[in-house]
């Protein structure tokens, strides 16, 4: 692994700080307050209330989750896909609670594209990763929100967030000589766009050939362009499929640059 020094480090927190909900500024005692919708029905909006009962429960605007033995409460819009949270970073983030020996992710650094709600990098700053989550400028307040919301007092670093556009000026903001990543994270970005050429060049771009970077991808098949991308996919990277999840058509692959 490369040293620390090469990669931005997040400031590393203490374990025991108290886990503040919220961005500084916020109104908590509105962000607490039950939602009465047209219908007459009452909406908890505490994360504790309703995460206890389920692994994942739903209500509006909000999603809840149990993963890696801590309640992570995702604030989603219907604005852009980004602002959901889609079933390739669930069933990623759930692989990687239950496979930590297989990819530990403690003291390492770890680069999620396309982050959205930031679901997957709450969880994997959870498990000791060094966290950059980055995604489109517009997405980049909700992720904020949500991985402040769910890391204080709770994580060993605190997770980075910077606006990183697929194929677009990658040296320039993310040099090779002094951005390293021991992982790279991906879930659920291949859907229907038109940049899937620049997809794949940015994934060419931090998982080199010698470069020691795994990346994990996890995708939910919808359409045919899907499958013809993951063929692209396999001809780049030496890749192995970790798990397919075919009741959500998800897989989940494990890849390496072909040297």
């Amino acid at each position: 692994m490369e040293s620390p020094s090469t990669v931005k480090q997040p400031d590393q927190e203490d374990p025991k700080k108290e886990r503040t909900d919220g961005e500084p500024g916020e109104n908590k005692e509105e962000e607490e307050r039950p939602q009465v919708m047209d219908n007459g029905t009452t909406v908890v909006s505490d994360c504790k209330q309703m995460a206890s009962e389920s692994s994942v429960s739903y209500t509006l605007g909000k999603e809840f989750f149990l993963i890696a033995g801590h309640e992570i409460c995702i604030r989603e819009s219907l604005d852009s896909y980004g602002a959901l949270v889609w079933p390739g970073a669930v069933a990623l983030s759930q692989f990687l609670e239950n496979n930590r020996q297989q990819v530990n992710f403690l003291d390492k650094a770890v680069l999620e594209i396309g982050a959205g709600t930031g679901l997957l990098s709450i969880v994997a700053s959870l498990l000791g990763a060094w966290v950059t989550a980055t995604d489109l400028p517009e997405i980049l307040p909700n992720l904020t929100f949500n991985l402040s919301r769910n890391s204080k007092g709770r994580c060993r670093y605190t997770p980075q967030v910077t606006a990183l556009t697929w194929g677009h000026d990658l040296e320039k903001d993310f040099p090779s000589t002094s951005c390293h990543y021991d992982y790279v994270l991906a879930a659920d970005v291949v859907y229907h766009h038109n940049y899937l050429e620049e997809l794949l060049a940015t994934m060419h771009h931090f998982c080199k050939p010698g470069s020691g970077t795994t990346l994990m991808w996890a995708n939910k098949v919808r359409f045919q362009s899907d499958l013809k991308f993951t063929e692209r996919f396999k001809s780049c990277f030496d890749t192995t499929l970790m798990t397919e999840l075919k009741e959500g058509d998800v897989m989940i692959y494990k890849a390496t640059a072909r040297e």
